[in-house]
């Protein structure tokens, strides 16, 4: 069984204040500036960041672990990413050692309950899709589109491990793939269909409606199957794959739209839509 893609969720809030945090090798890392931010009283977070870290080398021989600390794209306030000091729960509890503040030890409970969450996860996949839907029906969407939005996610994380096996790089080959599938399907890349639907950094397929969902799995799908069977291998070939698949679901939504006199791509979201009718209803 592939284990279901996660939600994203990049910031975690912890006594109302935010922590960004990126899945990277199969863990959360999270901001040490934005941790320092909670525990400190520090007016700049990254001056104190860059003070501690040559005290921690001049004092704790902190060499070691400076080794595991990486830096990873992280969006700012402006919306753009940048590369900022990120650190996995074991590293993070290492340097919360050397911050004196009464907030530690809660702070610690709480980044533990959030390492033991994701441990569980790994023990039984299953936890993943039970808490995206839990989280989906938070925000309203209906039970129909929870099943069609979670198997989505399966069938991409089957493409994704079908690329990684095919000789196709990490996450920038995978865009390119991606936006390939999506011009066949829709007539536009991921990122134009996100202007025309006003998005920003929100999940494009959050906003999907049941059929722009529906499409976009026939898409992947038909890839997936595509490169199998056309034994694709590389970027180039897959390429070719990616646009054969787009095509089936192309043409398949175009002769939907002929039939039914009607467009499957909006620029509207699911839950604005299901809101009208909602209202249209009362």
């Amino acid at each position: 069984m592939n284990v279901p893609a996660i939600p994203e969720n990049h910031i975690v809030v912890f006594n109302d204040q935010k922590i960004r945090r990126v899945f990277h090798n199969e863990e959360w890392w999270f901001s040490i500036v934005d941790v320092i931010s909670v525990l400190s009283s520090s007016n700049n977070p990254k001056r104190y960041w860059s003070d501690l870290k040559r005290q921690l080398i001049e004092k704790e021989e902190f060499i070691q672990l400076y080794e595991k600390i990486v830096q990873l794209k992280l969006p700012a306030a402006d919306g753009k990413k940048y590369n900022t000091d990120c650190a996995n729960t074991e590293t993070v509890f290492r340097v919360i050692q050397s911050i004196p503040s009464p907030k530690a030890e809660p702070f610690k409970r709480w980044l533990a309950k959030i390492g033991y969450e994701r441990v569980q996860e790994i023990e039984d996949p299953e936890l993943i899709s039970h808490r995206a839907r839990e989280i989906y029906k938070a925000k309203g969407y209906s039970d129909a589109w929870i099943e069609k939005r979670m198997r989505g996610i399966q069938i991409r994380s089957e493409l994704t491990e079908e690329w990684k096996n095919r000789d196709v790089g990490g996450s920038k080959e995978y865009a390119i793939l991606t936006a390939e599938i999506s011009k066949a399907t829709f007539g536009m890349t991921p990122t134009e269909y996100k202007d025309l639907k006003g998005l920003n950094r929100e999940n494009l397929r959050d906003h999907m409606t049941d059929l722009e969902l529906i499409f976009s799995m026939l898409g992947e799908a038909s890839t997936t199957e595509i490169a199998r069977n056309k034994n694709a291998q590389g970027l180039d070939e897959n390429k070719k794959a990616a646009r054969a698949g787009g095509n089936v679901a192309g043409n398949a939504r175009k002769d939907l739209e002929r039939k039914s006199g009607n467009k499957i791509i909006t620029n509207q979201n699911y839950l604005d839509l299901t809101k009208k009718i909602t209202q249209t209803k009362e």
